[in-house]
């Protein structure tokens, strides 16, 4: 009911989209609430969209003690994640707007995505429910980003006509730079916080990052 409540209000916050403008709307969430890494990096995905990027809204679902303080926010669920894709969907206009969103957590080799806050939450987002939450909401012009190990797994179902889907490693391969010393994923730091700082274009930021992260492996 809290984060019902938080999402509900964030929604109502968000900016109703400017007609015949392409907006650009944002969704962080950081998944995996036991390391600081994915809540400094979702905090700075929300920063540099608004700032940067000026998206007419940004929301973030971080699961991390922090959230639970003075300055909450909703937690990193299956629920919160549809009730914050399909509110902004109500706020955009789904056939010319765009939808970033950006997931930094924990993966699997068997394609799931943790979504770890014990003991409020202990799940996984597997392909089908990512691909179920975002056809249900209607939006048409998506891009999707994917910071987490194995998470070329969700390629297959998430791609299609009007999605940019980036992930930071195959299907087969992990990722790096999520240890309990690290400020932002290796993926993060590469895409985000360098690439989007000299490049605009979401894909050339990409290739910044491939470059920069096999240097770094």
């Amino acid at each position: 009911e809290r984060d019902q409540r938080l999402i509900a209000a964030q929604v109502t916050a968000l900016p109703r989209q400017q007609s015949g403008v392409v907006d650009l709307y944002a969704i962080g969430v950081a998944g995996d609430g036991s390391q600081d890494v994915f809540r400094n990096e979702a905090d700075y995905f929300a920063i540099l969209m608004s700032q940067r990027f000026h998206a007419r809204g940004v929301l973030t679902l971080v699961s991390h003690p922090d959230s639970l303080g003075a300055k909450p926010k909703p937690l990193a669920s299956y629920d919160n994640l549809h009730d914050a894709v399909a509110g902004v969907a109500r706020r955009m206009n789904r056939r010319e707007d765009i939808l970033l969103l950006y997931l930094t957590m924990h993966g699997t080799a068997e394609h799931q995505l943790a979504l770890y806050f014990p003991p409020l939450i202990d799940d996984v987002l597997v392909p089908d429910d990512l691909a179920r939450i975002l056809d249900r909401a209607g939006i048409r012009n998506r891009v999707i980003v994917l910071s987490a190990c194995y998470s070329g797994g969700f390629i297959r179902r998430l791609a299609g006509d009007g999605t940019l889907l980036m992930t930071a490693a195959r299907s087969d391969r992990p990722s790096f730079g999520c240890g309990d010393d690290s400020t932002a994923t290796f993926f993060g730091r590469a895409w985000l916080a360098e690439g989007l700082n000299r490049n605009t274009d979401f894909v050339e930021a990409f290739r910044h990052a491939e470059g920069r992260i096999r240097e770094w492996e």
